[in-house]
């Protein structure tokens, strides 16, 4: 017990925009900077040899320059028109299910519309429970 009475205690916490080491290193002087500094006065130069060995046919270095430089390209689906019953909302996904099958709308715009209908139902079955909850409040006068 003695030892834990002889323990230091922890300050409360430090201020706010005060450093825990005031007297710590410097940033920007450790190790990872001076290779940085080191790497960044050869940069035009490895980039040079770098460009100059894709275009002797070096894949790796081309794939490099152009991972770096080139924005990746998106697949795209183009939008596509579609009418759906007016009936239910099964009948709406089964039309949009019978669209995929005949190759009139890609599979992942497909798969878009029949999770939109799903949310689209979930947002219709909650509309229906307040109204009956509204019903029912009118009908027993818990309004």
């Amino acid at each position: 017990m003695k030892e834990e009475a002889k323990r230091r205690v922890p300050p409360a916490g430090w201020k706010k925009g005060q450093s825990g080491n005031p007297a710590g290193r410097k940033p920007g002087t450790g190790e990872v900077a001076k290779i940085r500094a080191a790497i960044a006065d050869k940069v035009p130069d490895i980039l040079n040899a770098l460009l100059a060995r894709a275009l002797e046919g070096d894949t790796g270095a081309a794939r490099l320059l152009l991972e770096r430089t080139v924005a990746p390209l998106k697949a795209v689906e183009p939008a596509q028109a579609l009418s759906l019953p007016d009936g239910t909302l099964t009948e709406q996904g089964r039309a949009v299910l019978a669209s995929v099958a005949a190759g009139e709308l890609a599979p992942g715009q497909g798969a878009a519309l029949v999770g939109a209908i799903g949310a689209l139902a979930r947002v219709a079955e909650v509309d229906e429970l307040a109204q009956r909850v509204a019903a029912l409040e009118a009908k027993h006068g818990n309004a």
